[in-house]
């Protein structure tokens, strides 16, 4: 039913979202105004939460993705 090639790019897929890289993403008015605090725990907190934010749309359409591709498979 699966390829080799298809279950080794659903893998690679999976992994690749698992374990990322520590990015900051932060625009440069919310770094001005954290960066004065001491300790920046605030800082690593709202950073986090953006790359939580931008992660989600992504999930979406991989969900969607999979579904039309289940749905696209099934007909034939």
């Amino acid at each position: 039913m699966f390829t080799k090639k298809s279950t080794l790019c659903f893998l690679f897929s999976v992994l690749f979202f698992l374990f990322s890289i520590k990015g900051n993403a932060q625009c440069a008015m919310c770094r001005a105004v954290l960066e004065s605090e001491e300790g920046g725990v605030k800082a690593e907190a709202i950073n986090d939460g953006i790359v939580y934010l931008m992660a989600i749309p992504y999930v979406l359409v991989g969900i969607v993705g999979y579904a039309v591709y289940k749905v696209r498979t099934r007909k034939s």
